[in-house]
């Protein structure tokens, strides 16, 4: 089983370029963030056309993250709970039934927080200890789960190119990478780190200063593996070349494959 995320940068803006990768890549489930469209407006049927069953927790404009499934799906949650005054939908988690049990997996994200002098930097932190909180839960549950999204966190420095350029941002601040760590001591894996411990892997490249063809990127897009999942896991992929194609988002897919 194939399983991918993808910040696809708008969905209207990019729906050509989703249903070429998606053709090609032939993802099981995929996981999608920063669709910037309400449920109502999301092309559905252009994705269920290809076999997929679709969910969506969408918000006009901005933000919004959906569920691309060739199985159907038994639940559908939306948004992380722990603070009910939080209108920006970020988060989503649909449980499948295989052969081997129930697979729970969630597409996320996670705030950017910059500038980190302003609400937003601390509105990434709680978000994080949210987050944190609800897997904690999740993990008693001793199933796989994947949470798969944009974290807007590079864990490490050789996850960028250039970690002097990145001091003080959000993306890269202490604060930021002290609580991905603690999701990953909480007892999830970070999937692409646990095959591979090589450099200049990013999934990120912004559209200025010829970020791309320098290849000055980052790494923000993960799948985190419950212990249940990282056992399954086969092999990880970052199909950078999307980042090439026309009318690009600036992110690139990362597709994990999963003994399901």
């Amino acid at each position: 089983m194939k399983i991918a995320t993808w910040n696809i940068n708008g969905v209207k803006a990019r729906l050509d370029t989703v249903l070429t990768w998606l053709e090609q890549a032939r993802p099981d489930i995929a996981c999608l963030q920063e669709i910037k469209s309400i449920d109502e407006n999301f092309p559905r049927e252009a994705f269920e056309a290809l076999g997929y069953n679709v969910e969506t927790h969408g918000q006009k404009g901005f933000n919004g993250v959906a569920i691309l499934s060739r199985l159907p799906f038994d639940e559908v949650n939306r948004g992380l709970p722990g603070a009910d005054d939080d209108v920006q939908a970020r988060f989503i988690e649909g449980v499948f039934s295989t052969e081997a049990g129930a697979l729970r997996v969630v597409s996320l994200y996670l705030p950017n927080g910059n500038p980190v002098d302003s609400e937003k930097f601390p509105y990434k932190l709680s978000w994080m200890e949210r987050l944190e909180a609800w897997a904690r839960e999740r993990l008693a549950l001793e199933e796989p789960l994947v949470l798969a999204g944009d974290y807007n966190v590079i864990p490490m420095p050789e996850d960028c190119h250039d970690p002097a350029v990145w001091a003080g941002d959000a993306l890269f601040r202490p604060e930021s990478r002290t609580a991905f760590r603690r999701l990953a001591n909480a007892g999830f894996t970070d999937a692409l780190r646990s095959t591979t411990e090589a450099p200049e892997i990013y999934t990120f490249w912004d559209y200025q200063a010829g970020a791309w063809q320098k290849n000055n990127g980052i790494r923000i897009d993960h799948l985190m593996l419950s212990p249940e999942a990282a056992n399954r896991l086969g092999g990880i992929t970052v199909d950078s070349h999307v980042r090439a194609w026309e009318k690009p988002s600036d992110h690139v897919p990362v597709v994990a494959e999963m003994a399901f």
